[in-house]
């Protein structure tokens, strides 16, 4: 085949078919009509001489070769955006984007606040937070949807290999009670004092609650005998529901501090135990890093971290990536002038 028997509006069409589950949806979602749709994708199953879709039942199923297309799709579409990404530094951060990924706590709590101090220095650079589980976020800096993500959950083993994994900081969580609860009034509670209280945690595959689990039971708590009342899954439900009477929870400080201040939640802690999770720092050192990227992680990051955290290891791997590019345009130079 001389041309490409596909356009990049064409992929565009299917990644948003295969997202939405309908080409009504994706019509929708891409602000063209459904007609429109339709007649690409039936240009592109002729072009390629294959079906796409299995138009048997009410959701637009992928066939083979459409999985096929889509896989190659996104990373053509994603390399897309990185290339316009890469020609929007030159003008030195006057614009560009700055995609930041986060898990559901530091991305409710901490990115915030880090992102508020980046967008005062550099006013002119969009910045996008994406909120998701600790898989979908590392999978999005795998795949360079975002650019830097900080997670507090376990990478999944298939896509540590591709992502530099660095020790960020600390995140304690505190044990809060209401502060009419009887043990507000107590400097310090006993470990056995937990078995007497009533418990709301979130869901028990969730990555906070098999933290607090797992450093419970190294200071020989039991938690098989905590009383978990009532599951939810927000943290400001938790909060919420703490405030008003219905047990007790343990939660990240940095989700409390403004119940704290205003004296709505007693912070609890207990003789001998520190609960504590570490956060995660996580980046695909294959990926161009936009300046907006750089400026953050020189500029921001440091003032979020740990005691010591050091920035080195990032300007490390931006060598180390740099170092490779050039070493591919060199050899890609040599290789013109032989032939």
């Amino acid at each position: 085949m001389s041309d490409l028997p596909f356009t990049l509006d064409q992929l565009r069409i299917l990644k948003a078919i295969a997202q939405e589950g309908s080409f009504k949806r994706a019509a929708d979602s891409l602000y063209v009509s459904q007609p429109a749709v339709s007649l690409q994708v039936q240009n592109l199953e002729r072009q390629l001489d294959v079906p796409l879709f299995d138009r048997g039942g009410r959701r637009a199923q992928l066939t083979e070769a459409g999985h096929l297309l889509l896989n190659y799709g996104e990373k053509i579409l994603s390399l897309c955006q990185e290339t316009c990404r890469a020609i929007e530094d030159l003008q030195n951060l006057q614009g560009g984007t700055l995609i930041v990924g986060a898990s559901q706590t530091t991305g409710t709590y901490l990115l915030p606040r880090m992102i508020g101090l980046f967008r005062q220095k550099y006013p002119d650079v969009a910045v996008q937070l994406h909120v998701h589980s600790t898989r979908r976020t590392a999978w999005s800096v795998v795949n360079g949807q975002v650019d830097l993500a900080i997670i507090g959950g376990e990478i999944p083993a298939e896509l540590a290999e591709s992502l530099e994994i660095i020790p960020y900081s600390e995140d304690e969580l505190a044990l809060i009670l209401p502060v009419f609860h009887p043990f507000s009034k107590l400097e310090t509670i006993q470990k056995e004092d937990l078995y007497k209280l009533q418990f709301i945690a979130l869901d028990s595959q969730s990555t906070i609650r098999k933290v607090i689990d797992q450093v419970l039971a190294r200071h020989d708590i039991d938690t098989r005998r905590l009383k978990v009342e009532m599951e939810l899954n927000s943290i400001e439900a938790i909060k919420n529901a703490v405030q008003s009477g219905l047990g007790a929870a343990f939660v990240s400080t940095s989700a409390i501090a403004k119940e704290l201040q205003m004296d709505v939640l007693h912070c609890a802690p207990i003789e001998g135990v520190v609960v504590k999770r570490t956060l995660w720092l996580i980046f695909n050192p294959n990926r161009y890093r936009s300046k907006a990227a750089e400026a953050f992680s020189r500029e921001i990051l440091p003032q979020f971290a740990a005691p010591g955290w050091n920035i080195d290891v990032l300007k490390s791997s931006q060598n180390h990536r740099s170092l490779a590019i050039n070493t591919t345009l060199e050899l890609g130079t040599s290789h013109s002038d032989e032939s």
